[in-house]
């Protein structure tokens, strides 16, 4: 007899389990009504903290072991078909874990190069083709969004995030997330852009907060966030660790509700950052639908919240129904099967040519690059040159490669020798003292320091017996930086006393024996150059190329790419003229601008240089730079004509041609800068407004290319107005090679005054 009724009890559950909507059957509204008060606060809370589950453990566990690494996932609720959609880092490449249980394989990703060297591509589709790859990789090993990208504004150079961002500027950061949003999402698997808003400093990131006008905002960290969200409708938005003028972002509904989604019409899923903000019901009336990771007291906070009535059901509703619209379109929810075995090999090529376009050429004086073909061998200086060579920054922006190509191999696989002093007394030096450091390891340090090794300082009769034995001196400084903390000034953004020494030497040394030293920067931001920059012949910028950087760097130095990347930032003189520089957190603060609040640039942090960041504040008043924004050699030249500018509808045309007039074939950056009439408002005297990047021009080959915009992005913010004010007048408009670098002029004639109000804040 019990076994009838366990029988017939195991068919009721299943014919009730038919008769509920099944998610993808039956209209969203009916599977979120049929929820019980528990499933639909356990919906908005992310699946990967203990304590909190009560839908299926099981298939939760299963979707977590599927795909070991994961950052997080959503919750599953079998009865009505809901599947967990697995979330990964991944701003430089899907960040699993390599190893799995029960097998010998390995499940390597691609370390492609970081958002800083896309910036400085200024190529659009070549970022999309790395968003491409990256998606392959996301889609072929299980994963259904990726946390990516970042693009938060470069503030300040000490930012510990920078290598994961853009760009100081807003339109180069958001068309370039655009692009790479795009690339990721036609793999059929999602991004998150993050971190929605002015998450610009990693000190006390959790708890700061930044005191930004409405002016800044809107014209600079929030301006990017649109242009990515509207060129490129992103699955979700991921809101930041911070408080923005006095809250915290994740419960502000004037910035997700009204702006995000009421201004610039996004659709998808807002998801908090892993552990941020403090009051869930805030966080569900702002319009944060999906709480990472979860928590069992905010769990019943919601709850609890929801019977008492302190939450309307039908806000946890709302932000139900987005978690599942982005669910429905998951990999995993329409039933893929992983195949584990994306082609890495094709997409390492894609990571080399990425990242030759984005290194920057900062000088090259007396021809020393390219190298000559005759060359014999080159003396190769610096520890990061060797294993410390970084692919990489550290942090959620790491990833687990199967190789990283140092300078040395690159070297190696370009048939260039290195000359033998100098390569064994680096082997020796790095290798008697990475012995001393225990548990090193770079794929499981999640944060590493901006240097591992103390920078050797060879003797002057080492640097001698090197000179007199090779052609050419390589110098590779590095530098790295992370998640989680910021970077110092004093021996991470100035030089420390043995690499200055080191340059001094090689440079002195070589140079008396009528040889070249070219310095390449294996750097996260800026460092200081202007105080040492006058003693090499050649500087390269190779940023964090990626796992294929030695060949990537190796293949500019040869020539078989000419560089044609461009700073996406300023290189200032010093520290102390950055804008931003006595309103971030830094040991010098103190010191330079006198005692100031404890709290201060800790628990809060004013952003008194207004909309004034960057090259916006450098060429506004006039002040020198190391190197400008938009700067960048080639080993050709350009020549840029008549600029024709006109009026397409709404829309303001320039249009220019440009021609190679140099040697060898070459691409080049035309950039677009916009100066306003005199009115109400003070203004930069350049704002980017549009750029572009030409093919590969032969020598005495040219190509006209348009630079394209809406007139309504010659408007500023007024806030005593709270509209988009374009005062009528004329604009200057300038096409050149960088900022300080403006090649040609045209004029455009807003014949009446353009506004578009929006709801205040």
């Amino acid at each position: 007899m019990k076994k009838v009724v366990l029988f017939f009890g195991i068919l009721v559950g299943i014919n009730t389990h038919a008769q509920l909507p099944q998610l993808g059957k039956a209209q969203l509204k009916d599977v979120i009504s049929a929820m019980t008060m528990e499933e639909k606060a356990r919906m908005v809370f992310g699946a990967s903290t203990s304590g909190i589950d009560n839908s299926s453990p099981v298939l939760l566990k299963q979707a977590l072991k599927s795909v070991p690494g994961v950052a997080g996932v959503t919750a599953p609720i079998p009865r009505f078909g809901i599947t967990p959609a697995l979330l990964a880092d991944g701003p430089a490449g899907l960040r699993i874990e390599s190893k799995r249980a029960n097998t010998d394989a390995t499940f390597y990703c691609t370390n492609f190069p970081v958002a800083t060297v896309l910036a400085s591509t200024w190529n659009k589709d070549l970022v999309q083709n790395v968003g491409e790859a990256m998606g392959n990789e996301t889609f072929e090993y299980g994963a259904d969004v990726l946390l990516a990208p970042g693009l938060n504004i470069h503030r300040n150079p000490l930012c510990g995030r920078n290598f994961e961002y853009y760009s100081e500027d807003p339109l180069l950061a958001g068309k370039t997330a655009a692009a790479f949003v795009r690339g990721v999402q036609s793999q059929g698997v999602g991004t998150a852009i993050k971190h929605f808003a002015c998450n610009n400093q990693e000190t006390n990131r959790m708890n700061t907060n930044a005191i930004v006008s409405q002016r800044a905002l809107r014209e600079l960290y929030l301006k990017n966030f649109e242009i990515a969200v509207k060129e490129s409708n992103p699955w979700t938005v991921m809101t930041s660790y911070n408080k923005l003028n006095g809250r915290y972002t994740s419960e502000t509904p004037e910035l997700i509700n009204t702006i995000l989604r009421d201004e610039w019409g996004f659709k998808g899923m807002v998801m908090s950052d892993w552990h941020a903000g403090t009051n869930p019901v805030d966080q569900m009336l702002a319009g944060n639908d999906l709480l990472e990771p979860g928590k069992k007291a905010d769990y019943d906070t919601v709850l609890n919240g929801m019977k008492s009535g302190k939450l309307p059901v039908s806000v946890v509703e709302n932000n139900i129904e987005h978690i599942l619209e982005m669910v429905q379109k998951t990999p995993r929810f329409n039933g893929h099967i992983p195949t584990n075995k994306p082609d890495l090999k094709a997409h390492a090529l894609i990571t080399r040519q990425s990242a030759t376009e984005g290194l920057v050429l900062l000088k090259n004086e007396r021809s020393a690059l390219p190298l000559k073909s005759s060359l014999k061998n080159v003396a190769l200086f610096g520890v990061y040159s060797y294993d410390l060579f970084v692919a990489g920054g550290s942090g959620s922006g790491q990833v687990n490669k199967a190789y990283t190509v140092n300078l040395q191999q690159g070297f190696s696989n370009g048939n260039i020798p290195l000359e033998p002093n100098a390569l064994a007394m680096y082997s020796k030096y790095i290798g008697d003292s990475m012995a001393t450091i225990t548990n090193y390891n770079t794929t499981k340090l999640w944060h590493l320091p901006p240097y591992v090794l103390t920078e050797m300082a060879p003797s002057e009769s080492d640097v001698k017996t090197s000179a007199t034995n090779s052609d050419l001196a390589i110098i590779t400084l590095g530098r790295n930086s992370g998640e989680g903390f910021d970077r110092k000034i004093k021996y991470d953004y100035e030089l420390t006393d043995n690499e200055k020494k080191l340059l001094i030497n090689v440079c002195d040394v070589f140079h008396k024996a009528g040889k070249k030293v070219v310095v390449i920067l294996n750097i996260c931001g800026p460092l200081e150059t202007a105080s040492w920059k006058n003693l090499p012949d050649a500087i390269l910028v190779a940023w964090q190329p990626g796992q294929e950087g030695g060949n990537s760097i190796v293949d500019v130095l040869k020539g078989k790419e000419n560089p044609s990347g461009k700073l996406p930032m300023t290189f200032s003189i010093k520290y102390e003229d950055e804008p931003s520089a006595k309103n971030f957190p830094s040991e010098y603060t103190d010191e330079l601008y006198g005692k100031t609040d404890k709290k201060r640039n800790i628990d809060y942090i004013n952003y008194e240089e207004r909309i004034y960041v960057g090259y916006r504040h450098y060429s506004t008043i006039g002040k020198p730079v190391s190197y400008p924004f938009g700067f960048g050699l080639s080993y050709t030249s350009f020549k840029y004509g008549n600029l024709k500018v006109t009026a397409q509808g709404e829309d303001i045309v320039a249009s220019v041609t440009i021609s190679n007039t140099g040697k060898v074939a070459g691409k080049e950056v035309a950039e677009l800068y916009i100066t306003a009439p005199k009115g109400k408002l003070d203004k930069p005297k350049y704002e980017l407004k549009a750029f572009t990047k030409t093919k590969l021009l032969q020598p005495a080959e040219s190509q006209t290319v348009e630079l394209v915009f809406h007139k309504s992005e010659l408007a500023s913010f007024d806030e005593s107005l709270s509209s988009w004010v374009a005062d009528a007048g004329n604009y200057t408009i300038s096409v050149g090679a960088s900022v300080a670098d403006i090649r040609s002029k045209g004029v455009y004639n807003l014949s009446e005054k353009w506004e578009k109000k929006v709801k205040g804040w």
